[in-house]
């Protein structure tokens, strides 16, 4: 592989895989509130939300770190009191007790409006509006990536405005990006310079840890935790694929319970990164993987993931624990020591199981999800070196595997629409 494709699928990497604190969208909101709080040069007496379909989904039932409580509405409070949009995805890392009453009190004061923005395609799409005590105003736009800025204002002075070019672009973006491929993957991750791509080991560093302080308290429903004690132990016993399920599900339970604990995400999201990281750093921990093995299959994993992503989008109907267990299982398939065609093979047996799992918002129960995609990352992994394959006759799959996975994107960035409009008005019109 020629070096300048090298240094720019590393581009990509380090634009995707970043660390986040809490779930991404209530953060983005959060980043967004922080940007035009600055402007305004001062806490806000009152602020307008207007958001993506998408972003109010993956923001109304999940843990805001720190805080105990869940929703927009604290998210956006803190943004305002503490937040600092330097920080990116970690916006709120500066909590403590005091700032926590602060929120809530600001909650009480009736001083946040949260809507739904009309008449837009962009899935991930957040405009904050912030008024002043003495009638300034401040306007901050994020769209198309989490971190995105493309429009701020403070009164009638316009300080950036990108929202005619792509909103997913900026220029630095446009004069690195590339399109992957599944053989391209592939060869980077298996044919760069070690040095070149050893940061991807971080990845592990972050999310088994968040794995394994999540076992100090107690988040969400536990599943991590309930796989490994004795009830299910005498189901799953004492094994590889037990630890795995128990690491991944353990970070996503302390992550959608709302921890003070950073993990490394994967294309906007948190845990897309853990499901691309923890399968994988089990399986090699236990299977006694070389240290350069582990780190190859780390960057295959997250690499795939971002390459399914480059035609799902940031946000979509689609669980994205769909994505990063393709990711996960090509990593273990690796591991195990399967070639290019293998690793296709895992891929056709992954989209073949798990299309058209649907993403219902952020959640709690995530962790079910996540150890449903890492069990088939498993299973899909073991077909593929066995030399079994959902072959071209059989649902959605292609011969081709970059056909399978566009097949499958098209079904989540497009035929789902209406699935998920209707997930949306069913969640917010629960009785």
């Amino acid at each position: 592989m020629e070096d300048i494709t090298r240094k720019r699928i590393i581009s990509l990497i380090h634009r995707e895989v970043v660390p986040a604190i809490g779930c991404t969208e209530p953060m983005a909101v959060a980043l967004c509130v922080a940007k035009a709080k600055e402007i305004l040069g001062d806490i806000p007496d009152s602020i307008d939300a207007y958001l993506s379909a998408n972003i109010l989904k993956n923001a109304m039932g999940v843990g805001i770190p720190g805080t105990g409580m869940i929703g927009l509405p604290i998210a956006i409070a803190l943004g305002a009191i503490i937040g600092k949009s330097d920080y990116g995805l970690e916006v709120l890392k500066d909590l403590h007790d005091d700032t926590l009453q602060q929120g809530k009190d600001f909650i009480d004061s009736h001083a946040i409006n949260i809507q739904l923005k009309e008449g837009i395609t962009e899935k991930l799409y957040i405009e904050i509006h912030c008024k002043g005590r003495d009638g300034s105003t401040s306007t901050a736009i994020i769209s198309g990536s989490h971190t995105h800025f493309v429009y701020a204002a403070k009164d009638d002075d316009v300080l950036l405005d990108a929202t005619h070019h792509h909103a997913r672009q900026t220029a630095e973006e446009d004069e690195d990006d590339i399109q992957l491929n599944m053989r391209m993957v592939y060869d980077f991750a298996t044919t760069s310079p070690l040095d070149e791509i050893r940061f991807i080991r971080e990845t592990l560093e972050y999310n088994m840890k968040a794995a394994d302080d999540a076992i100090k308290g107690n988040y969400g429903h536990n599943l991590g935790k309930t796989i490994d004690r004795p009830l299910s132990q005498g189901i799953f016993g004492k094994s590889i694929f037990s630890h795995i399920l128990a690491k991944t599900a353990s970070a996503c339970d302390a992550r959608m319970g709302g921890a003070m604990i950073p993990v490394m995400s994967n294309s906007g999201s948190g845990n897309q990164g853990i499901c691309a990281t923890n399968p994988v750093a089990v399986y090699a921990q236990e299977n006694e993987n070389t240290e350069e093995e582990l780190i190859r299959a780390l960057m295959l994993s997250h690499l795939t993931a971002i390459y399914i992503k480059q035609s799902l989008g940031k946000l979509s109907a689609l669980c994205g624990c769909v994505v990063a267990s393709i990711g996960s299982s090509c990593g273990i398939t690796y591991l195990m020591g399967g070639d290019y065609e293998r690793i296709c093979r895992s891929v056709k047996n992954m989209i073949a199981n798990l299309t058209g799992m649907i993403c219902d918002g952020a959640k709690p129960s995530c962790a079910l999800k996540i150890s449903s995609g890492v069990s088939t990352a498993i299973l899909s992994a073991l077909l593929s070196m066995e030399g079994k394959c959902v072959s071209s006759a059989e649902g959605i799959i292609d011969d081709n595997v970059d056909r399978s996975i566009h097949n499958l994107t098209s079904i989540g960035a497009d035929a789902m629409q209406s699935t998920d409009r209707m997930v949306l008005d069913i969640m917010t019109h629960k009785s």
